[in-house]
Parts: C-alpha cells; sequence; structure tokens
C-alpha cells in the first residue's frame, strides 16, 4: 500500500445491547422496561483476519456490528470494548475504522473516481500531498477492481449507472481510501448474483492481505463465499458435498434440530477447548502492546474547515451541474411563468395606465400571486434533491469527514448563482414589458426583491426538508405554512386591518416584506393622482393608507429581506448538525 496503517486489535468482552421494551410489548404483559438484544457476546477481530458474524435473519448480526462500530443511535451498552488494548474511544475509533453499509448509498451525480476522491480528500489526512493522494487512490481503484470504468457515473441503484456489484465496490471503495485500519462491512453479498458475490469477495480478501482487520456479516453465501472462512467447530459434522451452505448452517442450527439431537450448540461451544482458547485469546489481546499509545487526535476533523468547505462545494457544484431535472427544468419554469405575467399585464404597469384603484389592484394582485407562485416552486422543487442527499449526509457525517456546518453552508452557497439567474431572467423579462417606471434605483429594488424571495423560499424548503423525516412529510407540512403566509402576506388583508392579536404573524411572515419591498419601491413614490371611492389621491399616499407601506422604510425592508434567508439557513444548518431520522 501507498500509505501505511497501524494494524489494529478489536476486541470485546460480555457486551451486551439493550432497547427500550415497546409499548405493544408492555401490553401483552411483558414486565421488563428493557429488552436485551445481546447478551454476554466476546470475541476479538485481528489484523489480516476475515471475520464472518453468520445466522439466522434476526439473530443479531447486525446488532452486534453496530454496537461494535458505535453506529447504534438508541438503546444501552454495556461490556468492555477494546481498541489496540485501550478502551474505545469512539471520536477517535471512528477515525481508523471503515463501515459498508448494506444499502449502497453514494451521490448519484459523481463519477466513481470522484466518489472515491471526495472522500480522500476528507478524510485523508491533512499533510498528505496530492500527488501521495492521487498514487493511492489510483491503487484502491486497482485493488477494488474499479478502474476501468472509473469515469462512469454511479446513477440512481436500479435506474441508471453502475451494477449493483460495481456499487457494492464502490462503498467498500469509499471506505478504504480513508486508510482505516479496521473494516466493517454489513452484508457485502447481499443483492447480488453468484458471480458479482465472488468478486465482492475476492475484493475483500485482497484487503484483508493488506493486514487490515475486516469484519463482514454474511447472508446466503455460496459455497465459494463459504469456503473463504473457516468453519470448524469440534462436534459439528462437515458439510455434504454440493450442500447449500447456507441450508446446512439454518439446518443444523435451528432449535427444532437441536431439539431433536438433545443438544445444545451455545453449551457445546462454552464447554469446547475453542471458547476456551477464545477467551484466553481475548484477555491476552485486551493487554495494550508494550511500546503503544492510545489512539488521540487534535482535531477532530482530518481538514480545516474552509478545507471542508472548498470540498463539499466542488461535490455540490458537480452535483447541480449535472442535475438538469432541477435546475434546468426550474429556469424554464421560470422563463415561461415570466413570459405569461408579461404577455398578461403587458404596460399595465406604467403609471399613466393606472387611474383608478382597480387599475393599481390589478397590477399589485397579478404581482403578489406570480411571485407568491413561482417562490412555492422553487421550495417544492427543491425538496426531492436536498432529501436524496441528505441520506448521504448521514454516513458521511458519521465517518466523520466534516462539520455539518461546512456542509450546510456549502449547499446553501451552491443555490445562490441558480437563483441569481432566476431572479435576472425574471427581471428582464417582466420589467419592461409590464412597463414599470425605468430608473437604475427601481430596476435594483425589482430585482433584489425577487432574488431575496427566491432565496428564502429555497432555503426554507431545505429547512422543511432537514426538520421532518421525509421530503413528503415536508411537502405536506409546507403546504399548510404556504397557505398561512398566503393569508397574513398583507395583500388579501391589508396589514393595519388584520387584529392586533393577530399582527404578529404579520410582521413575521417573509412574504409581507417582499410583497412590501416590491410596491414600496414601484410606486411609493409615485404621486401621479387617481380615484378612490370618488375621491382623488396619489398613488403614494393610497399605498401608505391603505398598505401602511412608507418609501422612506425601504431599508427597513432590505434588512428583513436578507434576514430571513440567513435565520432559514441556521436552521438548516442546526438541524442537519442535531437531527437524525435515520434510526439503528
Amino acid at each position: 500500500m501507498v500509505l501505511p496503517f497501524e494494524p489494529t486489535t478489536l476486541t470485546f468482552e460480555n457486551v451486551r445491547y439493550f432497547v427500550e421494551t415497546t409499548k405493544k410489548l408492555r401490553e401483552q404483559g411483558f414486565p421488563e422496561r428493557r429488552l436485551q438484544l445481546l447478551r454476554d457476546v466476546t470475541g476479538a477481530f485481528r489484523p489480516g483476519v476475515l471475520t464472518a458474524l453468520m445466522g439466522v435473519s434476526g439473530a443479531g448480526k447486525t446488532t452486534l456490528m453496530d454496537v461494535l462500530s458505535g453506529r447504534k443511535t438508541s438503546g444501552f451498552i454495556e461490556g468492555d470494548i477494546k481498541v489496540g488494548g485501550y478502551p474505545k474511544v469512539q471520536a477517535a475509533y471512528a477515525r481508523i475504522s471503515g463501515y459498508c453499509e448494506q444499502i449502497d448509498i453514494h451521490s448519484p451525480q459523481l463519477t466513481i473516481e470522484e466518489s472515491v476522491a471526495y472522500s480522500a480528500w476528507l478524510r485523508l489526512p491533512a499533510h498528505i500531498d496530492k500527488n501521495t493522494r492521487a498514487e493511492f487512490m489510483a491503487t484502491v481503484l486497482q485493488m477494488i477492481e474499479l478502474d476501468d470504468i472509473k469515469d462512469a457515473i454511479v446513477g440512481v441503484p436500479g435506474v441508471t449507472g453502475i451494477s449493483f456489484g460495481q456499487r457494492k465496490r464502490l462503498t467498500i471503495a469509499v471506505e478504504l481510501i480513508s486508510n482505516p485500519s479496521i473494516i466493517f462491512m454489513d452484508e457485502p453479498t447481499s443483492g447480488l448474483d453468484a458471480r458479482a458475490a465472488t468478486i465482492v469477495m475476492r475484493v475483500v480478501n485482497n484487503i484483508v492481505c493488506t493486514g487490515r482487520t475486516i469484519v463482514c456479516t454474511i447472508h446466503q453465501p455460496s459455497i465459494d463465499i463459504f469456503e473463504a472462512f473457516d468453519k470448524s467447530i469440534p462436534g459439528v459434522p462437515k458439510i455434504k458435498d454440493n450442500y447449500n451452505p447456507a441450508t446446512w448452517m439454518l439446518e443444523i442450527t435451528s432449535p427444532s434440530i437441536e431439539s431433536q439431537l438433545r443438544i445444545d450448540f451455545g453449551i457445546i461451544y462454552e464447554e469446547s477447548d475453542q471458547c476456551r482458547m477464545n477467551r484466553e485469546l481475548v484477555r491476552e489481546l485486551n493487554l495494550p502492546v508494550a511500546g503503544t499509545k492510545e489512539m488521540c487526535f487534535s482535531a477532530g476533523f482530518q481538514q480545516n474547515r474552509w478545507e471542508q468547505f472548498k470540498t463539499c462545494l466542488w461535490k455540490q457544484h458537480l452535483t447541480y451541474w449535472r442535475s438538469p431535472k432541477y435546475n434546468l427544468v426550474r429556469l424554464i419554469f421560470i422563463t415561461a411563468s415570466s413570459i405569461f405575467c408579461a404577455a398578461l399585464l403587458w404596460q399595465k404597469g406604467n403609471e399613466k395606465e393606472i387611474n383608478d384603484k382597480q387599475d393599481l389592484f390589478n397590477i399589485l394582485g397579478s404581482m403578489y400571486v406570480f411571485v407568491q407562485f413561482l417562490g412555492v416552486g422553487n421550495a417544492n422543487s427543491v425538496l426531492p434533491f436536498v432529501a436524496t442527499e441528505r441520506i448521504v449526509v448521514y454516513r458521511e457525517r458519521f465517518a466523520g469527514m466534516y462539520s455539518s456546518w461546512s456542509y450546510s453552508f456549502a449547499q446553501v452557497v451552491i443555490e445562490v448563482p441558480y437563483i441569481f439567474l432566476q431572479a435576472v431572467l425574471f427581471v428582464l423579462i417582466t420589467y419592461p414589458d409590464i412597463g414599470f417606471y425605468v430608473s437604475f434605483y427601481k430596476v435594483f429594488w425589482y430585482f433584489y426583491t425577487m432574488f431575496c424571495t427566491l432565496l428564502y423560499y429555497n432555503y426554507f424548503g431545505m429547512m422543511l426538508v432537514s426538520l421532518t423525516p421525509t421530503y413528503q412529510v415536508a411537502m405536506v407540512f409546507g403546504s399548510s405554512v404556504f397557505t398561512m403566509f398566503n393569508l397574513f402576506a398583507g395583500f388579501l388583508i391589508p396589514g393595519p386591518q388584520i387584529p392586533v392579536w393577530w399582527r404578529w404573524c404579520y410582521w413575521i411572515c417573509p412574504v409581507t416584506w417582499s410583497f412590501r419591498g416590491m410596491l414600496s419601491s414601484l410606486y411609493g413614490d409615485i404621486h401621479k393622482e387617481i380615484t378612490v371611492h370618488g375621491q382623488k389621491t396619489t398613488i403614494s399616499t393610497f399605498l401608505e393608507n391603505y398598505y401602511g407601506y412608507r418609501y422612506d422604510q425601504l431599508y427597513i425592508v432590505a434588512i428583513m429581506l436578507l434576514a430571513f434567508p440567513l435565520i432559514f439557513t441556521c436552521i438548516f444548518a442546526c438541524a442537519i448538525a442535531k437531527l437524525n431520522f435515520q434510526r439503528r
């Protein structure tokens, strides 16, 4: 290997795992408050040894591996777990271990090489130079047998991109590129055909030969995979020729066979020489090797915050650039909507065309509807896009690749140029065609209001995804919030006419400030007389008396329009950092 690593032993003794008893079990008369899923499990995982955790579905294979790797987000863990003879400290342990999940989760718009490079940039130490890092990446891709297709787009599982077997090897590659000492693999052959599973296990054996500690859970192995592990236990007959190994294991270890043969494999193992040897081995490996030190890292991440942000932004840039269904569609959508708005309101915004209250209401109401329509469209379109990436974030955050704030800031920043282009298209199409008064000041305010509006709608959608378990729930919740935005925006019911005890909703509604900014900047200084209820008044006076908008308070509007995107951004970042809807 290009980069050296320190072979590490993981030992565990009398490990127990409990979860809270469910309400359904308590109703059925289960007396205990905690349900025990693991009971006094002892063992050791050694460098250069491929260890398999095998058993029937529900036996606790993945549970044990999650406990040992520190991935459990709930429950209670008891027992002694040591790394290299020292008590396991999860923050340091995560830096020298990798975890390959059963479900292969990757960003669909990246290539294989880019996915591995992204993991390498964030997980390898900062002192490693670019040439060494590139050489190590090439070595990993060759070992994982992906170097021939490294430029292939990962794609969506079962729809586009690489095959399931290739995705499984990519999952191993993005963990191996961090140069770990210990790698956990949750059913690396699950869902693969015999050929793909054989290739994956060949890759795993290649990794074992480097001296790393590898732990797998295996489900329904073929005879070739089964024979890759030591399976000899005194008193247990060998598997017959041409007999399915998974069937054989399930048969001889089932409670019915144990009852029929009047044996208990658990007791047989506890009384065997192998059990005594294993316990002695665990006690021996529990002691630190002379000359070694406990794992300790000066920083929480391999890279500083600025490098984390740049790397996350690079990934987001590639993802957005290769997502025409999201970005190109919303640009086409706002272009078509702007053309329709301009055609409907052709020269209606010219002050010469406004002679009475109804003329003013026609232009104000139409602009209000279009701004809301475009904003809600942006918010809804971003929901599934961010939800897809959030699943990837769970894996990357557990691996300690970056801080949640670095990722969140990159996700927020990458939206800015696309929303800027949307606002430019809207202004270029609608402003001259509707016939608003042409001045740099008014055009700037028109653009600024629309830009901030689209911005906070997008960030509001991102915030909803981060606060809810699925984007479907976010859409339902968002629909109700958008209704409240519409009700308290100050157009259907002008702000001065809203009851005092509900007026706080008016002031915290972001659409209020968009409407106020657009109308005040366009007509707040227009003193043309119009007819209102048979009396003469100016447009600016009507806006101040009826809506409460004052031209000299635009600076407050500017601050509030910028504050809402910042508020939604902070909530999004905090939710990404603190909330985890992926329960294990």
